[in-house]
This record gives C-alpha cells, sequence and structure tokens, in this order.
C-alpha cells in the first residue's frame, strides 16, 4: 500500500546517488511561459515535440535478479530483526530454498518472463494482489496527496479552484490522448536531453530505439503503461476477484455533494472541453442545490468488504439502476465538492483520506476532493497504478491552474443561455430493503473502522536537505534512520520497515521495496538512543554516514529492480499456482514477520503538493507519509490503538534533534 507516494526513479547504478528523490524534474513542473491568452486558445496543456508514448517500445525490461543476491539480500534484511536462533533457522530455510525448490521455481519464473516480453515478470501477480484482495479500500488501499493552496488566495473560492481543476484535467485529458504530453523521462544531464534540438532529433528515431537514443544522452524515459487508466476508469466490485474498467467514450463528469450523485458533460460531441463558463455556472448550481443528503448515500458502499459490494452491487444492478451504475463507471473522474472548511493539518488528512464516506466514490481511478474553503486533494484507488502517473497528472494540474486559469473570482458564472437545471442530471437510484440495509450496515462498518484512527503530524524546523547534503548525508536515509531511532526510543525494539521506491525505469515495473531497517540503523539506533554518552561526537557522525551509504545501496539495487522483496513475491505467488505444499521458507515465521510491515513509510516532496498520507498496514503499524524539504521535514503519521502516534512524533522528533546536533559537533546531553 505505502508504494504511494515515493515516485523516485533511479536511472542508472553509476550516476544515481543523489538523484533518487529528485523526482519534480522528470515530472513536467519545469517553468514554461504561456500568455493567458493562449492559454485560452489551446485545448492542450502543451504540444510536446515527442509524442507521449515515443519511448514506451523500447523500454529495458524489468530484471529477475539472481537467486542468491536475493537469498543474501533477504537474509541481510532479517538479521537485524532476529535473535541468533531465530536467524538461524531462517537461514537454514533460505539456504535450503535457494538449493532446492526455490531454484526449479526461479528457472520457471525467468522461463514464463522469457515468453512475456510484452511486460515484466511483476505485473500480472501485482495486479493480481491488488484486485484479490478483499478488504475495503479505505484505509487499506486508497491514499491522498493534497495540492498546495493557489498562491493567488482568491483562486482558492471553491467553486473557482473547482471549475479550474475540471478544466485543466480535461486538458491533461486531451494532451495525453494526442501523444502531445510530454514523455515522463529521468534527466541525468538535462543541459543536453532536455532541450529542444534532443528532443526534434529523438522524435525521428524508431520507437523501437527510441530508449537507447535517450540513454546515450543519460536520459532515461520512465514507463508509461498506467497513464491510460486515469480517465474514465473504474474499480469494478466481482466476487473474489474485481476488474478494471475503463470506457474513454465517456465525457461526464461525476460530481458528488452532500451525498447525491450528479453527472454533466465536461467534453462535447466534437471532443473539446466545454465552455469553462458553463462548466462553472453547472457546478454553482449544484452547490447551491437545497436537495438534502439522501437517507442511503450509495457511495458508502463503494468502502465496503469488496465481496459484500459486488453482491449488493449486483442487487443494485437487478433493480433497474444498470444504466446509472455504468454512468458512474464511465465518468471522467469524480469531483467531491465538500460543505465544510478544513480547520488543520489533522482534519485535512482525514477529510482527505476517508472524509465520512458518503460523499465519496473510492472505486474511481481518482477522485479531487475539494473543501469549502478550497483545500484540494486527490484520493486514488490503488490497484490500477503506483502514483507516479497520479503525481504527473497533480503536478500538471496545479501548474495549469495557478499560472493559466480559465475562471477567475471575478468571472461571470455563465451567460443566462446556460440551463444547468436541464444539463446537469441527478442520478437517483432504485433500492429495495436488501439495499438499504447494506447501505446502513456499511456505514456502521465505516464509522467503526475510521474511528479506530489517529492521525498526527510533526514540522522539524531546525535542519532539512539542504545541511544534510552539507554533511553529504542522504536526506532520506536519515528521516528514514529517525523513525528507527523513534520506534526504538518508544519501543525498545527494531520490527520491520517498508519503502516503496518505483521500478518505473522498466517497462511495466511497479515497484519494489527498499529495507531501511538494517545492522547500520539498528547500532545507531542504540549508541544514540541507549549508549548516547559511549560514543564521541566523531564516533557518531561516523555511524551516520555508515547508515546513509548503506541505506544508498539499498535504495540504487531496489530502483534497479534489484530487491529481493518482489521476487520473493513471484515465486511463491508461482508456488500458490501448484497444487503443492507451501516451501519452508514462506512457512517461516521469520518471513510472516518481515512482511508484517509496522513501519510502513513513503515519501514525497513537490512544489504541488501539501500533504499526503495513507492508514498503517497492520493492525499495530504506523502510516508514515514524510518529506524532507530543504530546510525542514515533514511527517504526518496514522495509527490504530495499538500504537501511540503522538508519542511516536516526539520520540521522531527528539531523534532528528539529536542527529542535527551531532551533525553541528555538539554531544548529546
Amino acid at each position: 500500500m505505502a508504494s504511494l507516494l515515493s515516485m523516485q526513479c533511479v536511472a542508472s547504478l553509476r550516476k544515481c546517488r543523489g538523484l533518487v528523490r529528485s523526482r519534480t524534474a522528470a515530472l513536467g513542473v519545469d517553468a514554461r511561459n504561456y500568455s493567458g491568452k493562449e492559454a485560452a486558445a489551446s485545448a492542450y496543456l502543451h504540444r510536446s515535440v515527442v509524442p507521449s508514448m515515443h519511448y514506451q517500445k523500447s523500454l529495458p525490461r524489468l530484471p529477475i535478479p539472481k537467486l542468491e543476491d536475493t537469498i543474501r539480500r533477504y537474509l541481510a534484511a532479517q538479521r537485524p530483526l532476529l535473535d541468533d536462533d531465530q536467524f538461524r533457522t531462517t537461514e537454514r530455510l533460505a539456504q535450503d530454498f535457494q538449493s532446492g525448490v526455490g531454484k526449479r521455481l526461479h528457472e520457471e519464473l525467468v522461463a514464463q518472463d522469457k515468453n512475456n516480453k510484452h511486460t515484466s515478470y511483476i505485473s500480472g501477480p501485482w495486479f493480481d494482489m491488488y484486485l484479490s484482495a478483499r478488504d475495503s479500500v479505505v484505509l487499506n488501499f486508497n491514499p491522498f496527496v493534497c495540492f498546495n493552496p493557489d498562491p493567488n488566495a482568491e483562486y482558492n473560492d471553491q467553486l473557482v479552484r473547482a471549475t479550474n481543476m475540471v478544466c485543466s484535467a480535461v486538458r491533461f485529458m486531451k494532451t495525453l490522448r494526442a501523444e502531445l504530453l510530454e514523455p515522463e523521462v529521468f534527466h541525468l544531464n538535462p543541459a543536453k536531453s532536455d532541450t529542444d534540438g534532443f528532443k526534434k532529433f529523438i522524435r525521428w528515431v524508431p520507437s523501437s530505439l527510441s530508449w537507447y537514443g535517450a540513454y546515450m544522452v543519460n536520459a532515461y524515459p520512465l514507463d508509461m503503461s498506467q497513464y491510460f487508466r486515469l480517465f474514465n476508469s473504474t474499480r469494478i466490485p466481482k466476487r473474489g476477484r474485481d476488474e478494471l474498467f475503463t470506457n474513454e467514450k465517456g465525457r461526464h463528469l461525476l460530481v458528488m455533494r452532500n451525498g447525491n450523485m450528479y453527472v454533466f458533460d465536461i467534453i462535447d460531441r466534437d471532443g473539446n472541453l466545454v465552455e469553462p463558463a458553463e462548466i462553472q455556472a453547472h457546478l454553482r448550481y449544484i452547490l447551491s442545490d437545497p436537495t438534502p443528503a439522501p437517507a442511503f448515500p450509495l457511495g458508502v458502499l463503494t468502502s465496503e468488504n469488496r465481496d459484500v459490494w459486488a453482491e449488493l452491487r449486483e442487487t443494485l444492478v437487478a433493480a433497474g439502476n444498470a444504466e446509472k451504475v455504468k454512468i458512474v463507471d464511465s465518468a471522467v473522474f469524480c469531483l467531491c465538492l465538500d460543505d465544510e472548511s478544513m480547520q488543520d493539518h489533522i482534519h485535512i488528512s482525514r477529510n482527505m483520506l476517508h472524509g465520512d464516506g458518503c460523499n465519496r466514490w473510492y472505486d474511481k481511478s481518482f477522485s479531487i476532493i475539494i473543501a469549502k474553503d478550497g483545500q484540494a486533494a486527490i484520493n486514488f484507488e490503488h490497484s490500477w497504478g503506483d502514483g507516479v502517473a497520479v503525481l504527473r497528472f497533480l503536478n500538471e494540474i496545479f501548474k495549469d491552474t495557478t499560472e493559466r486559469p480559465l475562471v477567475h473570482p471575478d468571472s461571470a458564472a455563465g451567460a443566462a443561455s446556460v440551463d444547468s437545471a436541464s444539463a446537469v442530471r441527478t442520478l437517483q437510484f432504485t433500492l429495495d430493503g436488501k439495499l438499504e440495509n447494506g447501505v446502513k450496515k456499511a456505514k456502521e462498518n465505516f464509522d467503526s473502522a475510521v474511528s479506530k484512527l489517529a492521525v498526527d503530524a510533526i514540522e522539524f524546523k531546525k535542519g532539512g536537505k539542504e545541511q544534510l547534503k552539507k554533511n553529504k548525508l542522504s536526506p532520506d536515509a536519515v528521516a528514514q534512520l529517525a523513525f528507527q531511532m523513534g520506534f526504538l526510543r518508544q519501543y525498545g525494539e527494531t520490527v520491520a520497515t517498508y519503502e516503496s521506491c518505483s521500478t518505473a525505469a522498466f517497462r511495466h515495473g511497479r515497484t519494489e521495496t527498499i529495507r531501511p531497517a538494517t545492522l547500520h540503523t539498528k547500532q545507531c539506533s542504540l549508541a544514540f538512543v541507549r549508549q548516547p554518552g559511549q560514543h564521541s561526537v566523531e564516533q557518531l557522525q561516523a555511524m551516520l554516514h555508515e547508515c546513509s551509504k548503506y541505506h544508498g545501496q539499498l535504495t540504487r539495487e531496489a530502483a534497479m529492480g534489484q530487491g529481493f522483496d518482489r521476487h520473493l513475491f513471484a515465486l511463491r505467488y508461482l508456488a500458490n499456482s501448484k497444487d503443492q505444499p507451501l516451501p519452508g521458507l514462506y512457512a517461516d515465521p521469520a518471513y510472516a514477520a518481515i512482511n508484517h510491515n509496522i513501519l510502513s513509510t513513503s515519501t514525497l516532496t513537490s512544489p504541488a503538493v501539501n500533504l499526503g498520507g495513507f492508514a498503517p498496514v497492520v493492525p499495530d503499524g504506523f502510516g508514515v507519509g514524510y518529506g524532507v524539504h530543504d530546510d525542514w521535514i515533514g511527517c504526518n503519521v496514522s495509527s490504530y490503538p495499538a500504537r501511540n502516534v503522538h508519542e511516536f512524533l516526539q520520540c521522531v522528533h527528539k531523534s532528528l534533534e539529536d542527529i542535527f546536533t551531532v551533525l553541528e559537533g555538539k554531544p548529546l546531553s
């Protein structure tokens, strides 16, 4: 689940250190100068010289690691989590696996991969893992990413911001579908590769060779195969395993307000954006609609257990609602207009992560949520993609709405000829007793689940990325170390920790796991937390550098598809497909424990992003969203009752204070 927010991609083992986190350069957030007249006249965000999917055919394939490398990495990650006796057992099981059944499974996986060169070895199993999960998508899977406020305060008016975001979203969609969206490229040497001259050259290189042309100038195109699922897409609940649905013919927007559902066209019959003033008029009509909240808000069903929702959806269709359900499924996206203003970061997190359950359709590929005060966020369904596409979309939308807004605070709300009462259709569903009971039960389950979630946040203001880089330390490594120290300080142990890393540098890459809990972080945490007086400042600084160096190695390996988690996952998936007992490695309690990720972490920094977050992935875990900025570090963390999130953040803050104290050459008190 935490694969959400870590959008780092590494292009080459030779030069990727220090670049793993600098995603925004490759996300289309570079400054472009547009005049207002050009914006109004253009149907597109921009017109890329290089077609959007130009590199897709020639992307390198995701490598399957050597089995011996996977086992070595697996045991290294297990070592800090186990005592000596436990580790000996795990080591024996792993070595038996490597020389026995694991070797045969690996050979079969490699053979399968050779026969499926159009995709990656992880893509199918990973889709299956998400779509077969029966838990509610709320809290368990859907994350949120919050936009920064518009720098021009008056554009944060709910109606103005909603209209501009809808218009920019359509422009993004049209740009993507016309293959005019700049390809996603990671530039190691932008002066050579991110130039008009190079783009004019590479567009004439055949798609089957284009990646190699980019590689020659240290540019690394990223996989964009998930992008088409952004629009007109929905996760359809089915018994046992859900399905992904996309219908690009849909021209309408789904709007939710007060639990009521509305639709109107945002694309005309010629495929053009409907006049912005008309969209604004329709949204104004919805915002002023006095219709009370429905007694049985249908949206809450999308928060149910997937099998329960699948059965209720069948009932819904059978009750005469088939056409309306299709309208929801095929909508370009969902816009949620909330009637409350946000009080603080915690309120924003809770509202954008789960809300009240009634004014959402969690199954849509993404929803833009806009509160009464203009706070805006994206909540997205996770099975179709890992967030790279969502972050690109979010960055482009923020840039377009803030630099080239199509409606303004003083805009007329549309000409008098706009008949919103006719254009806007309210979706009224026929519900029988079973459906009404289903909605009631879903709301009870939803309220019970979200009531158990606690959210808290800190902003550490005594240092950030700049100071860490001056000390030649990886900012991400230091943040992760602070989580290890914080957990040790609070609970006295080292536990399984997950950090997601994108493998979008490969065709149909998904994610790989970085395992930040290492022997180095354990030793360093013990020194800082339990033995601060036993080590000199120089010794503590040396430990920090060891942690940073090893974390950098793990990050590079993961981004290049050389972790161990996805490989072992794919081998287990293959083993499960055979009617045979599970290999001993997977029956080992240590394997279950390392995959019970108590610290699930993900990072994101972007000029467009204010906040992001997700729930813990296990009942006794923390969901840690964080960002290391130039001169401060922010953490947005969630937990259930088994953990104390407020105390954890106090411990993390103390750990960061200690780290920066040592970096300043001062002893710990």
